[in-house]
């Protein structure tokens, strides 16, 4: 395993347990807001060379590590546990006391995915990553559920093949009047290739936008 605990390193993981505590709010803020403007199109903005950095950040040890341990985990994961889960999930996010969000928040592929988020300067405003039953494995920020595996980030991406790629509707985000839309993608095993996992990347279109015009 990659050494990702360095003591910087230690200063995201306090990070991502301060967020577990504070945070109260779904990642997407949505509203109504202005229209999409037609150059804000994710399928427009959103190029093969940015689903290829993308993928490469998926390719990670840490990554292929933390999925397939907890695929090992949970194999014999029944339905009823993976719902008391996410509903331990939902309760804690109201609750000062938040044991499976702080541990989630602070392990490795979390610390991983917050840096990777902070290193590239407001690109993406969320990261997150399943297991192969929709479970989270670990996240940059705090998700309103544990389980994804009802919603189309999952059915759309790990149920249809290891290459897959569904990128959803762009939001407006209120509290930053910017555009963001979720760029959803399976997470294919570096040894074999198949499907072990999703990911979620939440991109600022508007970000993207300034960029490429630059």
């Amino acid at each position: 395993m990659p050494r990702i605990l360095s003591s910087r390193s230690l200063t995201f993981a306090a990070l991502a347990t301060a967020l577990a505590c504070i945070s109260t709010q779904p990642a997407i803020a949505g509203d109504q807001g202005p229209s999409l403007p037609a150059d804000m199109q994710p399928t427009r903005l959103i190029a093969q060379q940015q689903i290829g950095e993308l993928r490469d950040i998926l390719k990670h040890e840490i990554v292929q590590i933390s999925v397939r341990a907890q695929n090992k985990r949970h194999a014999d994961l029944d339905e009823a546990s993976i719902v008391a889960i996410d509903k331990q999930w939902r309760a804690e996010r109201k609750a000062a006391d938040k044991p499976l969000i702080s541990a989630t928040l602070s392990n490795p592929l979390s610390v991983y995915l917050l840096r990777m988020q902070a290193q590239n300067g407001g690109l993406y405003s969320e990261i997150f990553i399943m297991d192969d039953k929709g479970l989270n494995v670990g996240q940059s920020s705090i998700t309103s559920d544990y389980w994804q595996g009802d919603e189309a980030k999952y059915k759309k991406t790990f149920l249809v093949g290891p290459d897959a790629v569904f990128v959803d509707e762009a939001e407006w985000h209120k509290g930053t009047k910017t555009w963001r839309a979720q760029v959803n993608m399976t997470i294919a095993d570096t040894k074999d290739g198949k499907a072990i996992g999703a990911a979620v990347f939440e991109i600022n279109l508007t970000e993207l936008k300034r960029r490429l015009g630059s």
